[in-house]
Formats: C-alpha cells, sequence, structure tokens
C-alpha cells in the first residue's frame, strides 16, 4: 500500500498496474530507476530531475519505472540479489526509496552501494537528523505540520509548542479538527505527539520491539487523557475528519481555522489553489509532529552504477532541493543551511528542530485501536 492518498490529481504514470515491470536489457548509460512512491513523485522526477540531470550529464539517460508499490521494489531487489549469485545484469540500478535492510540480509550479500563511502560530493550536506543507513540517501522528507487561516490568527500567534496548542484549541473551540488515526497520517502523528507529550518527549522510548501489554497501557493511556480533554473543543463538539484530504477541505472551506497535515500535501495545495495564499503553515518547537525522510539506494551490480551515483549526488544540489521545496512540496534532504536563502526565509516556521519517528507494528494496532475505545468510543470504526 501507498503512503496515503494525495489530495491533488497530477498527470503521471498509473501505477500499481502489475507488480513487477516487464524486463529489458540494460542499455549503456542509462541508469534504470524505480519507484514505489506516490505518482506526485514519479511526476516530479519525469518533469524536472530527468531533463535536468540529462542535460547536466550528455550521455546519461534516466528511464523511470514505476515498480507500483513498496512490494514492487522489493521484488527487482529479489531479483537483483538472484543475479549477484548468477553474476547477470539485474537490470536496476537505482531505487528512489527503499529500506536497505530488505530484502533481509541484502546489505551482508552486497547488493547496496555504501553511500557514505561513495565519494558524493554533496554528501556532508545531508541533514544530520535524516541518516538512517551508510547504505542509503536520504534525498527528501515529509514531515506533519499545523495549517492554519492568517485571516483569523496571525502568524505571531500561531501556537509553537504544544501547550500554547491545546490552550488554542479550548480557548477557539470548534476551530481545530484532527482526522481519525487510521484514516491519515496527519491525524495519526497528531495523536503520536499527544502520546510523547505524555511520556516526557521521548521519542526514543517508543521502539519497533518494546511494545507490552502492560507497557502499552501505561503509555498509551496517559495521552488518551489529554486528548479526551480537548474532544469537546473539536469541531462539531468532538468530531473527526475522515483523513489527510477532508482535513484540508474542511480548512480550505473557512469551516476550522487550524488543522495537522502533511507538509508536501500543504504546500502542494497552496502552489495550486485548493488552499489560498492567506494559509500559514507552522511547526511545534517544543518537539515536532512526526516525519520522515526518503532515501535511495544505489545496486551496487547495477550495471550503470556510477551514472546511479552522479545522480543520487545530482538530486543533492541546491537547485534539485530547492525544487523539492517548490515544485514537489517536500522537506529537503540536505540541512537548511544548503536551499536558498529566500526559501529558508520563506519556510522559517516550519524548519523543524527534531523530526520524530513512531514505530509501526504492534504500536501502530494499540495506538489504532486505543483510540477508538477510549478517545472514541461513539465513532463506529468501520463508517
Amino acid at each position: 500500500m501507498k503512503r496515503r492518498a494525495f489530495l491533488i490529481s497530477t498527470a503521471g504514470s498509473v501505477a500499481g498496474m502489475m507488480l513487477l515491470p516487464k524486463l529489458s536489457f540494460a542499455a549503456e548509460g542509462q541508469i534504470d530507476w524505480y519507484t514505489g512512491s506516490d505518482s506526485n513523485v514519479l511526476d516530479f522526477w519525469t518533469n524536472t530531475v530527468k531533463p535536468a540531470f540529462e542535460a547536466a550529464h550528455a550521455g546519461v539517460k534516466l528511464n523511470l519505472v514505476d515498480a507500483g508499490d513498496n512490494a514492487g521494489v522489493q521484488a527487482i531487489a529479489e531479483r537483483a540479489v538472484a543475479a549477484m549469485q548468477t553474476n547477470t545484469d539485474p537490470q536496476a540500478d537505482y531505487f528512489e526509496h527503499t529500506d536497505p535492510r530488505l530484502p533481509k540480509g541484502a546489505i551482508e550479500a552486497g547488493l547496496y552501494v555504501n553511500m557514505k563511502e561513495a565519494g558524493l560530493s554533496n554528501y556532508s550536506k545531508v541533514n544530520p537528523l535524516a541518516f538512517d543507513s551508510d547504505y542509503s540517501l536520504p534525498y527528501r522528507g515529509s514531515q506533519v505540520l499545523l495549517a492554519y487561516d492568517t485571516t483569523k490568527l496571525s502568524a505571531a500567534d500561531a501556537p509553537k509548542t504544544w501547550e500554547a496548542l491545546v490552550s488554542w484549541i479550548k480557548a477557539n473551540p470548534g476551530q481545530f479538527v484532527y482526522n481519525r488515526p487510521d484514516k491519515g497520517g496527519s491525524g495519526g502523528n497528531f495523536v503520536r505527539r499527544a502520546i510523547h507529550q505524555a511520556n516526557g518527549l521521548d521519542p526514543k522510548a517508543f521502539t519497533v520491539d518494546n511494545y507490552t501489554d502492560a507497557f502499552g497501557t501505561e503509555a498509551l493511556g496517559k495521552a488518551w487523557e489529554i486528548l479526551k480533554d480537548i474532544a469537546p473543543s473539536l469541531y462539531d463538539n468532538g468530531a473527526y475528519s475522515s483523513g489527510n484530504t477532508q482535513s484540508i477541505q474542511l480548512l480550505a472551506q473557512g469551516v476550522v481555522t487550524m488543522t495537522p497535515v502533511w507538509s508536501d500535501q500543504v504546500l502542494q495545495a497552496i502552489a495550486q489553489g485548493v488552499l489560498p495564499e492567506t494559509t500559514g503553515i507552522v511547526q511545534l518547537q517544543d518537539l515536532a509532529l512526526c516525519g520522515n525522510f526518503s532515501r535511495a539506494v544505489v545496486l551496487a551490480n547495477g550495471k550503470n552504477r556510477d551514472a546511479a551515483l552522479k545522480l543520487a549526488d545530482f538530486i543533492l544540489t541546491e537547485e534539485m532541493q530547492n525544487a523539492i521545496l517548490t515544485e514537489l512540496g517536500g522537506f529537503p534532504g540536505v540541512a537548511w543551511d544548503y536551499v536558498s536563502a529566500d526559501l529558508r526565509e520563506k519556510f522559517a516556521d516550519i524548519i523543524p528542530a527534531s523530526i520524530p519517528t513512531f514505530p509501526a507494528g504492534a504500536w501502530e494496532a494499540a495506538v489504532n485501536d486505543g483510540w477508538y475505545r477510549n478517545v472514541a468510543p461513539t465513532i463506529d470504526r468501520k463508517a
């Protein structure tokens, strides 16, 4: 499954038509690039990265292929592992986003290039908060922010801490909404921010392996009290939107003044007129709402590995990182010092001091189930 449905339709290739793209022999000087991300990401690479890269690297072509979803990318990775055993061409050079730990044993088998040791001229510019593995390259990010109507709430008064946000919600009943946590990551990460607030502002307290019923009941129970406390002050006396898109629609229609949003969705919505230019965006500065980075890998046994490494370096240039902000609506993968000064000024209120994450697995099920039982017991989960 892809991470979420996007608010804005884009003209791009239809994703997910088949699990594994049709094979073709790798051409000399052609980078075989695969993605399992949303269609807007493929459009960005097609319309912005590909022409710029090919213009800067004569004789090198980008072959952009939609793998459909993360499962499609993993199928290609498994094919590449098998190709290592037979010393054959995997017909793949670059994955736009994947976890190098997958398939299991891939790093140990030597499937992926060690990006830290690859000699990329722009590697030192990568945001230190973004590193996850020496074998992947963070190049774009997305994080949940707060979007608000500046005709009703000035930038100077926009809350920048959790306590200030809760105070504003209670002082402005009906003007804040978030979506049910299992229906979209913007509301889901608002709930997770409450969990962090209730547990010492320490995201590291939660790992994919440390869930137990006892710990979960204790840690999440404190968060449910916070969320129940603000529930009567929410939109329509405690209603919740059905997903990321509906939250933005309620803001666009002037029904609410503030809502959590994904950074890329809201920036695109403003750029394309779905939301007015009077829409403000802000990030909490005591502890930001959750987000993460998309991390590319280069296949060590790809026929055009060296050209793929040039692409990896190119995507970290100021030109491309600026475009991630302005064209894709994402966060830069490099430190903000390496994007243009005018963009740093424009987005000053959303530059995060931290990029917290929250584990999936057993924690995800516990969060979703517990929210319905404790915070919104009257809502039909299937509705």
